[in-house]
């Protein structure tokens, strides 16, 4: 369990890096404002620079709510939190796909074969709340995306969880950049609550498909 506790410590670390290293020039670069003049000048290609930016956060230390925000600004909050929850959902299928791709063996040799299985079995049972909880939170989104590639949680229930959580996240923000906010705590609570809620209305479906789904 220790060399499991250490996979998650670091597979965090690494997600968190560049966000300490330069997450405050790319904020102060990367605001709402500056995300909408640079998207607008694709022109109509915009959605493609926004959808581009905020998958690219799997990665990269990009504020991917001020993009969504800009968004909303340029396309409204209807397609514009659509095109930000296209690209947050995006985002955690490349960092899913980045670490399914790792052979079980070398997975096994990092976090050791009983730590992996504790892993599985935690994804088994709580994947889907780990993926719509997160969401809303700094690194958690990225964590979670390859710790569940990682663990092979399977991709329809991880990609039901993704959209329940990146919907509402999109949405949201694409509405604050809309019709602007001071203090978006209203914002982030539905951004927090309504994945959740989504996920406990789609887990029986998912039960009836999926066996031992949750």
């Amino acid at each position: 369990m220790a060399r499991l506790l250490l996979v998650v410590l670091a597979v965090a670390v690494l997600v968190g890096l560049p966000f300490a290293i330069w997450g405050d020039q790319v904020e102060a670069w990367l605001t709402t404002d500056g995300a909408t003049e640079w998207m607008r000048s694709f022109g109509h290609w915009a959605w493609v620079a926004g959808l581009a930016l905020i998958a690219a956060d799997i990665a990269l230390p990009l504020p991917a709510t001020a993009i969504m925000a800009a968004l909303g600004v340029i396309y409204g909050p209807w397609l514009g939190g659509f095109i930000s929850a296209c690209g947050t959902v995006l985002a955690g299928c490349i960092g899913y796909g980045i670490c399914r791709v790792v052979p079980l063996h070398m997975a096994e040799r990092l976090a050791g074969a009983k730590g992996m299985a504790q892993a599985r079995a935690l994804f088994a049972r709580w994947g889907g709340w780990l993926v719509v909880g997160s969401r809303w939170l700094p690194i958690l989104p990225e964590t979670v995306a390859f710790l569940a590639g990682l663990t092979r949680m399977p991709f329809g229930r991880y990609l039901a969880a993704l959209i329940c959580g990146g919907l509402p996240l999109g949405m949201v923000f694409a509405s604050v950049g809309h019709w602007g906010a001071e203090t978006p705590v209203l914002a982030l609570l539905v951004a927090a609550l309504l994945p959740v809620a989504l996920w406990g209305l789609i887990r029986p479906w998912l039960r009836r498909t999926e066996p031992g789904a949750n």
